[in-house]
């Protein structure tokens, strides 16, 4: 009861404390409440987007007591409760599953009522030509569907003429009233537009069973089963054993003991990968650091304003425990205030954005979910964080000396010697560990990661050190920097937390900057164009109305731009014949490309195609002369020894049941292509292609010219209409996600240093709030306390700022070994082992600018003025 009496006491100060000082109670709630809110918010949408098994069941199943789904050639299952879980067995020797209601009914040893089911795709005329869409056929006007689509204009099929579609496929032409037509298939009459429950499907058409042709097996199907009464884990498990996936409700919400699920399942069940729980254990600590730092530097204010009054105490007989609860009351005031605010606002941003996240993703958001074990979970970090940061203010709050605080004197005690040396201790504990992750091949990024938390606190500790030595060294200096750096210096407590949180983060944004630039770097340097920059070509048709019809859309969609016919050799002239060939140099073989933007690997001319093979300038005359005299060039990523090649062939012919071999050596031209891998193994001339006896037919089509973004969409939509493929080379193209990261690091970088530097400045004016007014007294001018403002600013803002750089570069440089040493899928010739880059105009925004920034934000916003005050001694 004691101790409940002592905190009820020292929580009235802090209640009084806090209202007296509104303005810094309402900093260190932001400071709080910002990261408890932020994720807050991202547990929830994380949540309420990852639908568990559990959960919106009638999406998976409708209102039917289980989906059990039939598979050709397996006959038997193994599964979990769960059956994202399943091993099957079976194969095209096996016998085929016996899919039908009645065998359900046999192993669930009663009669049941199933509705039937059948997925697919299907290819459907577009106005623009052809397009793949998803297919499903199912009577969605019975009771067991509903729940699976949501009917949004229009009605369901009542005939297998009519079919309903997704809004995705309705904006590209089929909507309600007209006609769809599936390519070598019926044309069905559009009555409906309807949307899955599921996901938001790029393309869908539905209608009954039997009307789009995706049903044809009849082993492999769906059932929504009515079972009348639940379908516990012995009906699973007899499902299975006629070759069944089943998807029960009840089992989900009930499952299974460990024991009774089959070892081959349940010891195959992933669990969370150790990496996934590393890095979030990391980021959370680093999170913690980051508050901590950021609140510091307020309660070290709140402490100095209370130090006449911890004095007050001290003299009548206070203890220093009393005086640090006094302190710490003022913590767990706003502490607890900051992560009930944060916890409440970040529910309801959750709830408003979910709109707005929902269009950046495919799948429906489940129930509004919320997990309170993490929520209250959450709100506990920020309240620990804030005790944290108050721990260290009230530390030295209770060690201070009540004379000389009584007698108006005030100043941090002289740094400890033992602080910097074990600061730099662990700053090289930190180098050393991420020395030692870059040279592992796994795993090393963890230990990196683990090595930057020890560089950070090392760090840490070190900033009185740098303090004192920037006072030492500020005499020269004009007098609004020179008051501001030794301030800094005098008022540690306050100062070292602020830059502290500036360098956390510099640190961190430098170092993932530096990963995701060099990861970036590697995909670059090693990007293997498959054509000339600029050019694009068409390939897949096989008729020569085909290819007339690809010439003319070519010429409609790029006017101006004149497609070349490419020749080469038909490996496909027919559906069932078929022909191989091989090629070496010198008696070593050469190995071909994983893709072929011209049709066909083995070219065919009389001399070299103007397409982009890669060749030098000043090889295209001597392989012109080797063309001329009969011979093949060849296309190698190397340098290949040779001067005779042989060309294997071997065609396969189903309709007469033969295989014919042959082969010629010729001579041959090696040429070593600017392109990486080569797009095609050789050109050969009509000699050799009449020597093999093998089709020389058009292969592609070759655009020469810039294919704008719009022209593009068409030409493709328009070449599938004749099953033709459409590559446009752009070269490489940055993803997306980097795009995001680097925005994101920057923005978020940039955010937290203002803020630190903002609120450690604002409160550092506060603090020397007397000190500025006796400037004022002696005659300086009203400009000067802006100055000191700004200056303020960019010392913290800067100081921090290199500090974190150069901490940064340590985690970043390491990082960069594990992210880019392994070896790409397709190699570049002279590609470099190691890749390293560094974001120059990030890291130059964050040392330069935002400090700059920083400084004239509050050299603009801050008093010019302030009352003269009485100096009580």
């Amino acid at each position: 009861m004691r101790i409940l009496a002592g905190w009820a006491s020292a929580l009235r100060i802090a209640r009084r404390e806090a209202r007296r000082a509104r303005g810094r109670s309402v900093l260190v709630l932001v400071m709080i409440t910002l990261p408890v809110l932020g994720v807050t918010c991202a547990d929830v949408l994380v949540h309420t987007f990852n639908v568990g098994p559990t959960e919106a069941l009638g999406r998976r199943v409708g209102t039917a007591d289980a989906l059990v789904s039939f598979h050709a050639y397996v006959t038997r299952v193994s599964q979990a409760a769960d059956p994202a879980q399943a091993l099957a067995q079976g194969g095209p020797g096996g016998r085929q599953p016996v899919a039908t209601v009645a065998a359900i009914s046999a192993a669930l040893v009663r009669p049941v009522r199933a509705l039937e089911r059948h997925e697919g795709s299907v290819r459907v005329i577009t106005p623009k030509g052809r397009a793949d869409v998803d297919a499903t056929e199912l009577d969605l006007r019975a009771r067991l569907a509903r729940g699976l689509f949501e009917l949004q204009q229009g009605r369901l099929p009542r005939t297998r003429d009519e079919v309903v579609v997704n809004p995705a496929l309705a904006e590209r032409g089929p909507g309600i009233g007209s006609e769809l037509t599936v390519v070598d298939g019926p044309t069905r009459h559009v009555v409906g537009i309807v949307r899955s429950t599921t996901s938001k499907e790029p393309g869908q058409v539905l209608g009954l069973p039997g009307s789009l042709g995706v049903g044809q097996d009849p082993h492999d199907v769906d059932w929504l089963v009515d079972a009348h009464g639940p379908v516990r884990w012995s009906d699973v498990r007899a499902l299975n054993r006629i070759g069944a996936v089943v998807v029960s409700p009840y089992v989900l919400r009930h499952p299974p003991s460990p024991a009774q699920v089959p070892p081959n399942v349940r010891d195959s069940a992933g669990g969370t990968d150790p990496a996934v729980v590393t890095v979030a254990a990391l980021v959370v600590v680093m999170a913690l650091i980051e508050v901590v730092l950021l609140a510091g530097p307020a309660f070290a204010v709140g402490a100095r304003l209370l130090q006449r009054s911890l004095a007050l105490v001290a003299s009548s007989g206070g203890t220093p425990r009393q005086m640090r609860r006094i302190v710490l009351a003022t913590a767990v005031l706003l502490g607890g205030l900051a992560a009930a605010l944060g916890l409440a606002l970040g529910i309801g941003l959750a709830a408003a954005l979910l709109p707005l996240v929902q269009r950046m993703f495919t799948q429906y958001a489940g129930p509004f979910d919320l997990r309170w074990r993490e929520l209250l979970g959450i709100a506990a970090f920020g309240f620990a964080s804030a005790v944290i940061a108050a721990y260290v203010p009230a530390w030295l709050a209770s060690r201070q000396d009540p004379v000389a605080v009584l007698a108006g004197r005030r100043g941090d005690p002289r740094p400890r010697v033992r602080s910097p040396l074990a600061g730099l201790a662990l700053l090289g504990l930190g180098v050393a560990g991420a020395v030692l992750g870059a040279r592992r091949t796994s795993g090393g990024e963890n230990l990196i990661a683990g090595s930057a938390i020890l560089a950070v606190l090392g760090t840490v500790l070190l900033i009185p050190v740098v303090l004192a030595m920037l006072g030492r060294v500020a005499r020269r200096w004009p007098l609004s920097l020179r008051f501001a750096v030794r301030d800094a210096a005098r008022h540690r407590t306050r100062t070292v937390p602020a830059v502290a949180a500036v360098a956390a983060t510099v640190a961190g944004v430098v170092a993932f900057g530096i990963g995701q630039s060099s990861d970036e770097a590697q995909n670059r340097e090693t990007y293997s164009p498959l054509l000339a920059m600029g050019s694009a070509t068409l390939t897949g048709a096989t008729t020569p109305r085909e290819w007339a019809d690809l010439s003319d859309a070519a010429r409609r969609e790029l006017p101006g731009v004149q497609p070349l016919r490419v020749r080469g050799i038909d490996e496909s002239p027919s559906k069932r014949t078929y022909v191989s060939l091989t090629l070496s140099v010198g008696g070593h073989p050469m190995s071909g490309s994983y893709s072929q933007p011209y049709g066909s690997e083995f070219l065919v001319g009389s001399r070299l195609p103007p397409v982009g093979l890669g060749i030098p300038a000043g090889a295209r005359a001597a392989a012109d002369r080797t063309l001329a005299r009969g011979g093949v060039v060849v296309l190698s990523d190397h340098r290949v020894h040779g001067r005779r090649a042989r060309i294997g062939l071997e065609v396969s012919d189903a309709s007469e049941g033969v295989n014919r071999t042959a082969g010629v050596t010729v001579a041959a031209t090696v040429v070593t292509s600017t392109h990486g891998l080569p797009r095609a193994q050789a050109v050969v001339p009509p000699s050799v292609a009449r020597k093999l006896r093998v089709p020389v037919a058009t292969t592609a089509l070759w655009l020469l010219g810039p294919v704008p973004g719009t022209a593009e969409q068409n030409l493709a939509e328009e070449a599938n209409g004749v099953d033709g493929q459409l590559y446009v080379e752009h070269g490489y193209q940055s993803t997306d996600e980097s795009r995001i990261v680097q925005l994101v690091l920057g923005v978020l970088g940039a955010v937290l240093m203002l803020g630190g530097t903002l609120t450690a400045t604002f409160l550092a004016l506060s603090d020397a709030r007397s000190d500025l007014a006796t400037l004022s007294a002696v005659g300086a001018s009203p400009r000067m306390r802006r100055r000191v403002a700004a200056a303020y600013a960019g010392v913290t803002g800067l100081v921090g700022a290199l500090l974190g750089v150069l901490v940064g570069f340590v985690p970043g440089i390491a990082v960069s070994f594990p992210l880019t040493s392994r070896a790409s899928a397709a190699p570049v010739p002279g590609a470099a082992g190691h890749y390293l880059d560094v974001p120059w105009l990030l890291i130059g925004s964050l040392v330069v600018l935002l400090p700059l920034l920083t400084a004239l934000v509050v050299g603009l916003t801050s008093r010019a003025r302030l009352p003269l005050v009485a100096r009580v001694d």
